[in-house]
């Protein structure tokens, strides 16, 4: 949503009527940006991987929100998608709406400013809690949050370690794509600092791949449910947290800071797909 809120201005302030992006049948995204445009009054379209199925969890709720959706390959590559999500800009063009495309986890130059602000707002709670040397902690699955949060660092001057863990693809490809959002804000915003954003990438709590997850993760799930009521997802957040408290426990996490800010960035919704994995953790923990 924190993208998003950026995106939709964008989407307003150039006359656009629809909100077209992609993703996995189960994206949070997809779901959020469908919401949004509910609230707008925009029209959405939603290009997802897979096809029609028994309704739960965010497609569920995609429905609900009146997205229009398009079924295209599980295997479908993201440079596909990014023809299918051309194909839709042109598509309502022809019916006289104007479309804006947002990529896939609308992480792109415009949606990380959502990322950047939260890193003023983490200021002044860090400020608040007299918090000196932090490590911020997030899922990263399309880059944009990460980008952001490295961003916002970089540009507040703030005394933070970013800890980026992976859901899907390697430290390479994050690091790479961060680093690619950055120039791109850059390239159009060239007031910003010529320098590289650093990014902390950790790729080793991937598991079976991306929206697939191991009995490991959902025990933390769990574990963390009962002992705090916090709810996390298995796609996602549920990820990195599993990474992080073990990382901790082997002492190979990343950095040395004196405290920790986890960042739920969301997806409780992608957990109830995944119920069967869950009472199983149950009878488990």
């Amino acid at each position: 949503m924190r993208k998003l809120e950026f995106l939709a201005a964008q989407a307003l302030n150039t006359g656009c009527t629809v909100l077209v992006t992609a993703g996995a049948l189960q994206s949070n995204h997809c779901r959020a940006t469908a919401g949004v445009a509910a609230q707008l009054g925009l029209k959405c379209e939603l290009i997802l991987r897979g096809e029609e199925q028994e309704l739960s969890g965010n497609y569920l709720l995609s429905k609900m929100l009146n997205a229009e959706i398009t079924y295209v390959s599980r295997r479908t590559t993201g440079d596909e998608m990014s023809v299918h999500l051309a194909d839709a800009e042109q598509r309502w063009l022809e019916k006289g709406e104007k479309a804006l495309t947002i990529p896939i986890g609308g992480s792109d130059a415009t949606g990380i400013w959502g990322y950047i602000l939260a890193v003023e707002e983490l200021m002044a709670d860090m400020d608040h809690h007299g918090l000196s040397h932090t490590a911020i902690v997030h899922a990263t699955g399309s880059g944009g949050t990460q980008a952001g949060l490295n961003a916002g660092v970089l540009l507040h001057g703030v005394s933070s370690d970013v800890i980026s863990y992976a859901v899907c693809d390697d430290e390479v490809y994050f690091n790479a794509k961060a680093q690619e959002d950055w120039e791109n804000l850059r390239a159009y915003r060239p007031e910003l600092p010529p320098v590289p954003i650093k990014t902390l990438t950790n790729d080793h709590y991937i598991g079976p791949g991306y929206g697939r997850a191991g009995d490991e993760i959902f025990d933390t799930l769990t574990e963390l449910a009962r002992l705090e009521g916090i709810t996390l997802d298995p796609v996602y957040t549920g990820k990195a947290f599993h990474g992080l408290i073990t990382d901790l426990s082997r002492n190979t996490f990343a950095s040395e800071a004196s405290d920790i800010i986890f960042m739920h960035t969301g997806g409780v919704f992608g957990i109830f797909p995944h119920a069967s994995a869950v009472q199983a953790a149950l009878g488990r923990c």
